[in-house]
């Protein structure tokens, strides 16, 4: 199959694209579309076959379900089979935006959509491009990454085709999203509700709307997970122990100039957030600074994991991001993109 690549205006998207592309979904294919948060791979939600080819374009387990997106709150109101007044306190705080709620699922979703569970997890994207084509096709729309599974997230158009291009219909170049990391996931089809996914919206935030919340027992993907994890498993993406990571071995890291010296005559990419690190190189370090803040780093962090593991390295270190709340969504990604050290260069 050839991919067809559609660009759009990321802010006031052509009406005939949207509807071009949302035909394409309508009949079963899938669409490739930029969200605020990283660019989505696109199926009709209540279609099982066409949700299926979701899971054959990623190579993605039946175990991992889906994020169902919405064009509004009525929408996610229909696809839920329960809607507490926390979905509403919520939903009325951060959506449109990175936010993602678990709740009871209503029958018309795929079940594979849903990993074979009972939950489902509702979004209504804070991208233009993202909801024209939602009230386009009028129907809930399964969105998981565009990309294969396990590997690295994509904030542009470019970053799909890289590993989805002949697999999928359509991909809308919309540019480079502006969030680039993935939703925030909170589950409210249990008591008390809990997080179950860091992202852009903050557990701090998060908070100050339901202070009851639950922050995740196992924000560490190295923990050893609990029976409570294993249900998260089953009801949010993105909670898999391997996850989000380059082809090159990649290793978090709290002393990169120590470990450089380990590894001398290997041609390494370093990662660091904020600071400059002084270290001899020799022309076999390549260094990349992220921004010192969260907010920054974690627009950034994809696109440069995205670079470095285009240049054949033979290891990406990345320093060790802040333990604050701000930065947990940062550390959750960087922890399940980790090469297990068995696999790592000496």
């Amino acid at each position: 199959m050839d991919t067809e690549v559609v660009r759009v205006d990321s802010k006031n998207p052509d009406e005939g694209a949207m509807a071009r592309a949302a035909e394409v979904i309508r009949r079963g294919g899938l669409v490739a579309f930029p969200t605020e948060t990283v660019y989505g791979l696109g199926a009709d939600a209540t279609n099982p076959a066409a949700v299926d080819r979701i899971f054959e374009a990623k190579g993605r387990p039946a175990s991992n379900p889906t994020i169902v997106h919405v064009a509004d709150w009525e929408a996610a109101k229909a696809c839920a089979a329960e809607w507490p007044i926390e979905a509403d306190a919520l939903a009325a705080a951060f959506w449109p935006g990175p936010l993602t709620l678990v709740l009871p699922a209503a029958e018309e979703i795929a079940s594979k959509a849903l990993a074979g569970g009972t939950t489902v997890g509702l979004r209504v994207p804070g991208h233009p491009v993202a909801l024209a084509l939602l009230r386009s096709v009028g129907r809930p729309i399964a969105a998981p990454s565009a990309n294969r599974s396990e590997g690295l997230s994509p904030t542009t158009a470019e970053h799909v085709l890289k590993t989805l291009e002949g697999r999928i219909d359509v991909v809308l170049d919309g540019g480079a999203t502006s969030g680039g990391l993935e939703s925030t996931v909170v589950d409210l089809s249990a008591r008390p509700p809990r997080l179950l996914r860091p992202g852009l919206v903050s557990l701090s935030e998060l908070r100050k709307v339901l202070p009851e919340l639950e922050a995740s027992t196992s924000a560490d993907a190295s923990e050893e997970m609990t029976a409570r994890d294993a249900v998260a498993l089953e009801k949010s993406p993105g909670r898999m122990p391997r996850h989000y990571a380059p082809s090159t071995p990649t290793e978090l890291c709290g002393d990169v100039a120590g470990r450089l010296e380990e590894l001398a005559g290997l041609r390494v990419g370093v990662v660091a957030f904020g600071e400059e690190l002084t270290v001899a190189s020799g022309g076999r370090v390549v260094f990349r600074r992220l921004a010192g803040d969260a907010v920054g780093a974690a627009r950034e962090l994809y696109a440069v994991l995205h670079e470095l593991d285009a240049m054949g390295l033979d290891l990406i270190l990345v320093a060790e991001p802040p333990r604050s709340d701000d930065w947990s969504a940062i550390r959750d990604r960087l922890q399940r993109a980790a090469t297990p050290s068995k696999q790592r260069k000496p």
